[in-house]
This record gives C-alpha cells, sequence and structure tokens, in this order.
C-alpha cells in the first residue's frame, strides 16, 4: 500500500508543478485560470487519495466544498469571457 501512496503523491505532485508551472507562464489570463482550475482539481484528488489510504472519511465536507469552489469558479470564468466576446 505503501507503494501506491508513493506512486500516486509523486503523479500529482509532479502534475501541480506543470499545472503551476502554466499559471506562471500563461500567455493569456485564460490559460491561467485554467490552470489554477486543474490545480483544484489536483487538490481534490490529492485529499481524496489521503482519506482512501488512511480509510476515513472526515475529509468528505472539504471535498465537497472545493469541487463547489472550482464548479461556481469555472461558471464564473465562462460567464466573463463570454461577455468579453459579446
Amino acid at each position: 500500500m505503501t507503494v501506491v501512496a508513493v506512486v500516486v503523491a509523486v503523479l500529482l505532485s509532479t502534475a501541480a508543478a506543470l499545472a503551476l508551472a502554466r499559471v506562471v507562464r500563461g500567455p493569456a489570463l485564460l490559460d491561467r485560470v485554467v490552470a489554477a482550475e486543474v490545480l483544484t482539481s489536483i487538490m481534490i484528488g490529492a485529499l481524496g487519495a489521503e482519506a482512501a489510504i488512511n480509510k476515513h472519511s472526515t475529509t468528505l465536507s472539504i471535498l465537497l466544498g472545493l469541487s463547489a469552489l472550482g464548479f461556481v469558479g469555472s461558471v464564473a470564468l465562462v460567464r466573463f469571457a463570454a461577455g468579453e466576446e459579446a
């Protein structure tokens, strides 16, 4: 089980580093916002993996809050971007 935990941690850390690089280097605002959404998704995945590995459900409320935050942020971004194009 510890091998799986290490592999998951390495993969999530690599994905987070690449997304953070896109946040810093992103040529456009939309690229940066999408990378921030990816970071939120990676955080949700990391919390879910931690809960699965340690076999507890105390982080469920945090997962739900982060998911709602990501959804609301995505919808707000789409409405903002659609308002600029019109």
